[in-house]
C-alpha cells in the first residue's frame, strides 16, 4: 500500500493478504477495534494507540487475569496488535499522532461523532497529512443524522436495529438476544469489508476515503425480508419464541437427559425424514401432517408429538437417529460442549495461545479460512505501551532523549 514497509517489531509473514498495510486503532472497547484485529489476523501491522495511563477500558472489561492490564476479553479481542501510548488531549500528542497517520494506511476510531474534530484530528487534518488515508468511523448512529451525537452501545443497537424486538416469546417482555455484543462484532465485520473496499479504490486512484458505520445499521442489515414485507403488506414480525410462524416443527426441544437440540423442518421432505427417524411414517400422510399447510394449522399438536418423542430419548440418541435420516438437527451447545466437540477441534475453531504468566489461553480462532494465505493469531492483547519506544524510535525517528522527555511530560 502507500505506507512505508512495516519496520517495528515482528513483521507479518510474507504472503498474507494484508501484509504491508499499517493500521492505527485509536478506538476503545470492541466496535471498530475488532475490525483492526481481523486485518491483523491476515498480516496487517496494527498499532493500538492508547492513553498512557489507563489505556483502552477494554483491558479491564470482563474476567480479570493475573496481568493487571489484561482481562480475558482484552487478551482475546486485542489480538495481533502492538500498543503505543499517546495522549491525544495534549498538543504534542496530537502532533505525534498526525505524523503516525501520515505513515499509515488505515485509521480506526469509534468515538462519538465530533470527538476527533474537537481534538484537532478530524478528517480534514488527517487527509491533508495523508491523502490516501482510509478512515473507519464506527459509532452508535453514524456520522450524520439527528441521532449522531447519542451514545451508542451494542445493547442499544440491538434495540434500535430491530433485533431485540424479535427476541423472546409471544406477548412477553423482549429479551436480550444473547449476552454477547453482537452489534459490535457485526459493525466491525462490515468495517473490515469497508476498509478492504476502500483500499482497493486507493490502489486504483491513490485516494483515501471515510468508511462510516452506525452499529444499529449493521444490526438492521441482518433483518432479512422484514423491510420489504412491511413496505408491501404492512406486516410486522413479532416474537416467535424458539420457533417460527412459517414452519413446524422448527424449534428447540428438550431431551430425556435434560439437554437440548434444535430441529428445523422447513419443507415437507424434511418432515418426512423426521417421521422416518421417529418411526412414525403415518404422520407425513396427506391425511395428517404431510403438507406444510396442515402442519401449520395443527402447530400445537405437531409440536406436542415431537416434544414427546425427543423427551423420550437422550440427546445422543435423538442426534444419531436424526442424522441418520438426514434431518437438520444440532445440539444447543454450551461453551463446555464446544470444548468437547470434535468438529470444533477438527476445524481449529479454538485457538490455543501461550501467554507469559498465564499459560495456555484459548480464544476463538481465525475466520474466514483461506486455503493459500490463512490468517493467524500472532499475539494476544498486548501489555500497555509495549511498542511505544520502538514506534517512536524506528517509525517517527525520535531520539532516546526526545522519547524520555515525552515520557516525562506523560505525552506517551
Amino acid at each position: 500500500m502507500g505506507s512505508e514497509a512495516a519496520t517495528t517489531g515482528e513483521v507479518a509473514p510474507k504472503g498474507l493478504p494484508m501484509t504491508g498495510v499499517r493500521v492505527i486503532d485509536v478506538g476503545t472497547f470492541l466496535a471498530g477495534p475488532y475490525a483492526a484485529s481481523i486485518l491483523g489476523e491476515f498480516g496487517a501491522e496494527v498499532l493500538k494507540v492508547e492513553h498512557p495511563i489507563a489505556g483502552d477500558p477494554m483491558r479491564r472489561f470482563g474476567t480479570a487475569t493475573k496481568r493487571h492490564d489484561a482481562s480475558l476479553a482484552w487478551l482475546s479481542e486485542g489480538r495481533n496488535k502492538k500498543s503505543v501510548t499517546i495522549d491525544l488531549r495534549q498538543p504534542r500528542g496530537v502532533e505525534l499522532f498526525v505524523r503516525l497517520v501520515a505513515k499509515s494506511d488505515v485509521l480506526v476510531e469509534n468515538f462519538r461523532p465530533g470527538t476527533m474534530e474537537e481534538w484537532g484530528l478530524g478528517w480534514k487534518v488527517l487527509s491533508e497529512a495523508n491523502p490516501g488515508l482510509v478512515m473507519l468511523r464506527v459509532s452508535g448512529y453514524g456520522q450524520t443524522g439527528p441521532y449522531r451525537r447519542r451514545s451508542g452501545f451494542a445493547h442499544i443497537a440491538h434495540a434500535v436495529g430491530g433485533l431485540s424486538y424479535l427476541a423472546g416469546f409471544p406477548g412477553e417482555t423482549p429479551v436480550v438476544p444473547g449476552t454477547a455484543p453482537l452489534g459490535d462484532y457485526m459493525s466491525s465485520l462490515y468495517g473490515a469489508i469497508g476498509v478492504m473496499l476502500a483500499l482497493r479504490h486507493k490502489e486504483k486512484t491513490g485516494e483515501g476515503q471515510i468508511v462510516d458505520i452506525g452499529i444499529y445499521e449493521a444490526v438492521f442489515r441482518q433483518m432479512d425480508e422484514m423491510a420489504a414485507a412491511y413496505a408491501l403488506f404492512g406486516k410486522v414480525r413479532e416474537r416467535e419464541g424458539s420457533g417460527t410462524v412459517i414452519a413446524v416443527p422448527h424449534g428447540h426441544f428438550r431431551t430425556q437427559d435434560g439437554k437440548w437440540v434444535a430441529i428445523a423442518c422447513t419443507t415437507d421432505k424434511m418432515f418426512e425424514r423426521l417421521t422416518e427417524a421417529m418411526e412414525r411414517p403415518e404422520l407425513c400422510s396427506s391425511g395428517l401432517y404431510g403438507e406444510q399447510g396442515k402442519r401449520l394449522a395443527a402447530r400445537d399438536e405437531v409440536n406436542r408429538i415431537v416434544i414427546e418423542w425427543v423427551g423420550s430419548l437422550t440427546r445422543d440418541q435423538v442426534m444419531d437417529r436424526c442424522i441418520a435420516a438426514e434431518v437438520p438437527i444440532g445440539k444447543l451447545n454450551s461453551i463446555a460442549d464446544v470444548f468437547e466437540d470434535a468438529h470444533y477441534s477438527a476445524r481449529e475453531v479454538l485457538a490455543r495461545v501461550q501467554e507469559e504468566g498465564l499459560g495456555e489461553v484459548v480464544v476463538p480462532g481465525v475466520v474466514p479460512k483461506l486455503s493459500e494465505t490463512p490468517g493467524r493469531v500472532s499475539n494476544l492483547g498486548p501489555p500497555l505501551g509495549n511498542a511505544t519506544y520502538e514506534v517512536m524510535r524506528e517509525l517517527l525517528d525520535l531520539t532516546a532523549g526526545q522519547i524520555a522527555e515525552l515520557r516525562q511530560h506523560k505525552i506517551i
